[in-house]
């Protein structure tokens, strides 16, 4: 019996949800006094996973998976619990995670719970924490089937580094149907993703226009961040709807959130409410965001954030 843990990869690499993942199943391993068992798609090199608990890799290489498809995901990862005959099912909170795991609650006949926070408080039952009511509050859930899939939120349980080393062994499951066929995929590699991001640097309307938008993207580049913006804001196509955060947009966790000439409307805290530290800039001192933030600066942004980049870029020049 080994904890299993899918693990999320892209272009032949790890996300950085992957090492979540394996950290949260090192803990729920040890809780119960057994093994990880990871589950890899297409990865180049797996042994990175030996660094975050992970004993044993299932390697799965399948030119038929190197795009995302929930159905075939999920009948893979299907066929490597039975294989290892898994009580405990991990999987991150991504949307791709989102879409396959209640494909593989329903053919592993498991409880599945989104959202976790911590490692479970018990075993028997099997109780987790997990956020609810879009992020404004906890609750703990029991999963009492003999099965139970975990999905850890993002960003919330961190990456815990562990001595040791992983096994590969190659996997090859069953590939059903897949039922659709992707001619093309275009990405931009050269910006950090929101998914992914530590730091998210988002603007609304405030900023007036996309003419504008250069200060937000250089503040961004100063801190490694990702650029996110309002619904508004991609509404009006200033910027792609990729970078829409909010209850109807992205969700976002990242460790810092800075709210640049955004209002702070319910369904934009909704999506960003995980952010551990949210920092918000506006010349109107009633903005709504104001209640919800941590630190707030009441000034006009085409201001403070030039001040701010100078500030940053003289810090990291002393460094």
């Amino acid at each position: 019996m080994s904890v299993l843990v899918y693990t999320e990869s892209e272009q032949g690499a790890f996300k950085k949800a992957a090492f979540e993942v394996a950290s949260y199943a090192k803990a729920v391993a040890n809780q119960l006094g057994t093994t990880v068992t990871a589950v890899a798609i297409n990865v180049n090199d797996v042994s990175a996973l030996g660094n975050y608990g992970v004993d044993k890799v299932l390697n799965i290489s399948n030119t038929q998976l190197d795009n995302f498809n929930a159905n075939a995901y999920a009948s893979a990862i299907k066929e490597a619990a039975e294989k290892e005959s898994a009580q405990v099912v991990v999987v991150s909170s991504t949307a791709d995670s989102k879409y396959l795991a209640p494909l593989l609650a329903v053919s592993l006949n498991a409880g599945y719970t989104s959202n976790v926070v911590e490692a479970p408080s018990s075993k028997s039952p099997f109780t987790v924490k997990r956020t609810a009511f879009t992020n404004k509050a906890f609750e703990m859930t029991q999963i009492n089937t003999a099965i139970k899939i975990v999905g850890v939120s993002n960003n919330a349980f961190g990456l815990v580094e562990n001595t040791g080393s992983a096994s590969a062994e190659d996997f090859s499951p069953s590939i059903p149907d897949l039922g659709v066929t992707v001619e093309s995929v275009d990405k931009a590699t050269d910006k950090v993703t929101i998914a992914d991001a530590e730091i998210v640097v988002s603007g609304g309307r405030g900023l007036k226009g996309p003419e504008n938008w250069d200060m937000i993207e250089e503040l961004a580049d100063v801190l490694g961040a990702a650029t996110a913006c309002s619904k508004p804001v991609s509404d009006l196509g200033w910027r792609p709807h990729s970078e829409h955060v909010g209850q109807t947009g992205k969700p976002v966790a990242s460790n810092l959130y800075i709210a640049i000439g955004i209002s702070g409307a319910i369904q934009h805290l909704a999506g960003i409410n995980a952010s551990k530290v949210k920092v918000v800039i506006n010349t109107d001192s009633e903005a709504p965001f104001f209640k919800a933030a941590d630190y707030g600066v009441v000034g006009d942004a085409f201001q403070v954030v030039p001040e701010l980049i100078e500030k940053l870029k003289a810090f990291k020049a002393q460094q």
